[in-house]
């Protein structure tokens, strides 16, 4: 197992408007192949900032299944006109 973590900063006062778009673009991701759990989680110091946490059967289901695919883009174009930057993503093994 992998976990994907993306920390994501969006647009001034777009907290509310991007959260609302991810309880859309939520279902793109956890119902790929090999996506064991996802869940957005949104800071209580800056309402602008939230971290993605995505649990992968592994790396390659991430890459092959959701960014390798037409789902990834779906989701951007829901995500994608809230972002102040690109996220920053990494993946995680668990020690």
């Amino acid at each position: 197992m992998i976990t994907e973590i993306a920390i994501i900063d969006v647009k001034p006062d777009a907290g509310d408007e991007f959260a609302a778009a991810y309880a859309r673009a939520h279902e793109l991701l956890a119902t790929t192949p090999g996506c064991l759990s996802a869940r957005m989680l949104r800071s209580e110091e800056s309402p602008d900032r939230f971290i993605g946490v995505v649990e992968w059967e592994s790396k390659q289901h991430h890459l092959d299944h959701f960014r390798g695919t037409e789902r990834y883009p779906a989701y951007a174009a829901l995500l994608g006109p809230f972002l102040a930057a690109p996220p920053r993503v990494e993946h995680f093994d668990a020690l």
